[in-house]
């Protein structure tokens, strides 16, 4: 099998991610935070461990980590705990259904929401001149889950510093990727999933919150602390953690980042060369229509031209063996800007776990399928 999905989760993980799952199971199943004993409280020790880890490899010591189950849970922490009636809010024709459904929610909530339409490098100067006097977010993504473009969020970052007004990134695809500093970015808010580049089991995400930004629960429950006040405490991360945490996918997850910040420029350098190697090996197709661009980030979008995305993908699968993902991804605003809402686009995305190799098999199938 070829696995070109790595957008939606990564399939490659490292023995030490795989050896703290079986670890964990037999030895770590115990409630972090519930219990007085020794094993309980080991537990809370390696979930403490785990978000300071997170803090160091985003670059984010004045920051607090909640834990998650997935990269759409941690943006609704942030968009509904933070939004309300009357504030506006400023996103892209890039975002993921993760911030587009609960923005149109909000909207009939009566909080004022400006959806972007422009080309990725266009995002920074069209967000500034929609920045209005009751603006109190900007969400964008870091990296496009369609086309693979990346945003400049260094400049977004700025710009919202610079109007003091609130910075979300939705960090599902650049997270494991890029070299992410949330404090050199102003990034006030980031949203990441374990499971795709950070390379953990699924079941965990996360939302790094600045220190100093309060947000509304979006869950109700048990804590483990103030167990007596009825009312829900709002302390990060405690009081917005209801219920038990995803204790094992946590566990994985600072496996998988200790992977990562042990290895992280050889993997980067990997993949941009197999990205830059994919783009080239497409580009001169003839049937193809491609819709990435060269500086596009592990992700190339294509459609074989007159045929259906989620008929092409099938084939890859069944006559091939290969694995990559068609249709609308989640995110129509992004696909109807292309054209494509219609027909869908085929995308593949790569890790630094693929090979050149793959990429011409990959390449001499799309050519069967177009003389077909």
């Amino acid at each position: 099998m070829i696995y070109f999905d790595n957008s939606a989760t990564s399939f490659y993980k490292p023995e030490q991610v795989k050896n703290t799952l079986n670890q964990s199971i037999n030895k770590l199943t115990a409630n972090p935070g519930r219990s007085g004993h020794k094993l309980s409280q080991r537990i809370a020790e390696e979930i403490f461990e785990t978000r300071e880890a997170v803090k160091r490899f985003f670059h984010a010591p004045n920051y607090q980590v909640l834990f998650t189950k997935n990269c759409t849970e941690s943006l609704n922490f942030a968009i509904f705990g933070l939004l309300s009636e009357g504030d506006h809010v400023v996103s892209t024709i890039y975002e993921h259904n993760s911030v587009l459904r609960p923005l149109e929610y909000l909207k009939r909530k009566n909080v004022d929401v400006t959806i972007i339409d422009a080309e990725m490098e266009d995002i920074p100067n069209v967000i500034e001149t929609n920045i209005k006097s009751n603006t109190k977010l900007v969400i964008t993504t870091s990296v496009s889950n369609v086309t693979g473009e990346v945003c400049d969020i260094k400049r977004i970052g700025k710009i919202c510093k610079d109007h003091n007004i609130l910075y979300l990134v939705d960090g599902a695809q650049a997270s494991g990727h890029l070299d992410i500093n949330l404090t050199d970015l102003n990034i006030d808010m980031y949203a990441f999933s374990g499971h795709k580049g950070l390379l953990s089991i699924t079941g965990v995400g996360g939302l790094v919150i600045r220190e100093n930004i309060k947000l509304k629960p979006l869950l109700y429950g048990g804590t483990g602390t103030d167990s007596a006040n009825l009312l829900q405490p709002t302390n990060i991360p405690d009081g917005l953690e209801a219920g038990t945490i995803p204790t094992i996918p946590i566990l994985t997850l600072k496996a998988g980042i200790d992977f990562l910040s042990k290895n992280f420029k050889n993997l980067q350098k990997i993949e941009e060369n197999l990205t830059k190697y994919l783009y080239n090996s497409l580009k001169n197709l003839k049937f193809l229509k491609i819709y990435s661009k060269e500086t596009s980030k592990n992700i190339a979008l294509i459609n074989i031209k007159d045929m259906d995305s989620s008929l092409v993908a099938n084939i890859l699968d069944e006559k091939f063996n290969i694995c990559v993902r068609a249709g609308l991804h989640c995110a129509p605003l992004i696909h109807k800007h292309l054209g494509t809402l219609e027909s869908g686009a085929v995308r593949i995305s790569i890790d630094f776990n693929n090979t050149r190799q793959e990429i011409n098999k990959l390449v001499s199938a799309l050519k069967k399928i177009s003389d077909s």
